[in-house]
């Protein structure tokens, strides 16, 4: 089976989406349209991968070859997962792209930057208890939690974090230190 990829490019290069993968015949096909030399399954840090080389007689005269490769060897390697996961991978992707996944995922968003911000926080990095229902819990008192300790901040006037402060405001915090004097 082949698996075909379209034709994308990633800024100024060119990336994995880039390049058609053909696992039965064990083998990538560049932008340009040249086949890989080698395809050596490994192990990296203890997943199972796949790296694809190019030659670097291939590699070397192409004329997308600056979109390509950086490789001081001249040639461009691949690294793929096997098979069965490339493919999951590939259907993620296709599914992240749909406007009725990114509505489901708004809210989502939405909550993981102040999450995020409580990571640092002592006990919400991990949940300290075991089984759905503790965990639940956890899960549900820790924001509740997080949003008390930024309130008693803020009417105490202590901001938790160093704020950036808008143009704006520093023109105006400019206005009140001309009229103070």
């Amino acid at each position: 089976m082949t698996l075909v990829r379209k034709f994308r490019g990633a800024g100024a290069g060119f990336d994995r989406a880039a390049f058609t993968i053909d696992f039965d015949a064990r083998q990538a096909t560049c932008p340009q349209g040249r086949t890989s030399s080698s395809w050596n399954p490994v192990a990296q840090r203890g997943t199972d991968t796949i790296v694809i080389t190019f030659a670097k007689g291939t590699c070397r005269p192409c004329p997308a070859r600056a979109q390509c490769t950086t490789s001081a060897s001249g040639r461009r390697q691949l690294t793929v997962h096997p098979r069965d996961v490339h493919q999951a991978q590939l259907a993620a992707r296709a599914t992240q792209a749909t406007t009725d996944f990114q509505a489901r995922y708004a809210p989502r968003a939405g909550v993981e930057g102040p999450s995020a911000r409580a990571s640092p926080s002592p006990g919400c990095a991990a949940p300290r208890y075991h089984g759905l229902d503790k965990t639940r819990l956890e899960h549900t008192n820790a924001p509740v939690a997080l949003n008390l300790i930024r309130l008693g901040a803020w009417w105490n006037g202590h901001p938790l974090d160093r704020t950036r402060t808008s143009h704006l405001a520093r023109l105006e915090l400019g206005t009140d230190l001309m009229n103070a004097n």
